[in-house]
């Protein structure tokens, strides 16, 4: 069947043959906790980061104003979102990032509201940070499903995945960073309604912020009031955004009236990190039905024919190919 990796360009087995120990002999604990220490280490330098700055270092001039310079030079070009970028992307390096604030908090992590500006112009942006949450404090009970299909090149790192060792949780906890960025690049690029992705550094993932330039997030599907729904527009723009996610071969996996933002009706659907390839995932076609019958669940309730939820998720599997 076909299978698709979630991993950045560079593969973690050539960070992993930069950092494992040399020579032979048999492996223990402690070998492998530097190993992976390591690991977190390069694909993340600021994890050890002091207070002063990064690995524990002094940084001689910080940014005129706001809380770090921009992040934008240090993400490679496939850190980077797709090309080619809107215009409203920072990438002077003389930017600035300031904190606004907290935008939500999720099970895997927390949104924050960021402005990326170059000081002494009006060249400035508003960002949505989400901020992964390490492997000891976010909730694993639901990714085995998730995680079929997808593949890892170490197969050590696998094994320890598969078994939930606390070495198997970081390393789940760092593919959701990247495997949401992939999947919002791949999306955006396809011409589903998603948020732009920026960049991603280590486990924050920098993307287009939803909302109004205030500062004020567009509201969730389920806040929205029937009054203030065009229903059956927004019921287009879910099945067209829908369909475009089976064409390329997934679904978000996780949808539902939470997780889809409208803005100026505009429907933009958000978190995607569980994104399933439902050719290589077993259980493909049933998260495809899932996710119909979870935001049809909302449509439904405000007077949507329920023949035609049932309807979408026939046309979907239509699409991904399954039928």
């Amino acid at each position: 069947m076909r299978e698709r990796s979630f991993d950045r360009a560079q593969s973690d087995s050539d960070t992993f043959s930069r950092v494992r120990p040399k020579g032979g002999g048999r492996r223990n604990r402690l070998d492998e906790e530097a190993e992976y220490a390591d690991y977190f280490t390069l694909i993340d330098p600021d994890l050890d980061a002091g207070a002063d700055g990064p690995a524990g270092g002094s940084v001689p001039d910080g940014p005129p104003e706001g809380d770090r310079w921009s992040t934008w030079d240090q993400s490679t070009p496939t850190e980077k979102g797709p090309e080619p970028r809107p215009d409203w992307v920072v990438t002077e390096l003389g930017a600035v990032d300031t904190e606004l604030g907290i935008v939500k908090t999720g099970k895997e992590g927390d949104v924050f509201l960021l402005e990326r500006g170059v000081p002494g112009t009006d060249r400035r942006t508003l960002l949505a940070a989400k901020r992964y949450r390490d492997g000891q404090h976010r909730m694993f009970h639901r990714d085995s499903g998730y995680l079929e299909g997808r593949a890892h090149k170490e197969s050590r790192i696998s094994r320890a995945m598969a078994k939930r060792t606390d070495f198997g949780k970081q390393a789940i906890a760092g593919q959701w960073a990247n495997a949401e960025f992939s999947a919002l690049c791949r999306l955006w690029s396809s011409g589903v309604a998603v948020p732009y992705p920026v960049q991603i550094t280590g486990t924050e993932i920098l993307m287009e912020f939803i909302g109004e330039p205030s500062g004020t997030a567009a509201p969730r599907l389920a806040q929205l009031r029937s009054e203030d729904a065009d229903l059956e527009d927004l019921w287009e723009q879910l099945t067209r955004n829908l369909s475009l996610f089976a064409r390329a071969g997934y679904a978000h996996g996780d949808l539902s009236a939470y997780n889809i933002l409208v803005h100026e009706g505009r429907l933009v659907i958000i978190d995607v990190p569980q994104i399933v390839d439902v050719i290589a995932n077993p259980r493909g076609r049933s998260f495809l039905e899932r996710d119909v019958r979870n935001v049809g669940a909302w449509f439904a309730a405000r007077g949507l024919a329920e023949e035609r939820v049932e309807q979408l998720a026939r046309e979907l599997a239509f699409d991904a190919r399954l039928d």
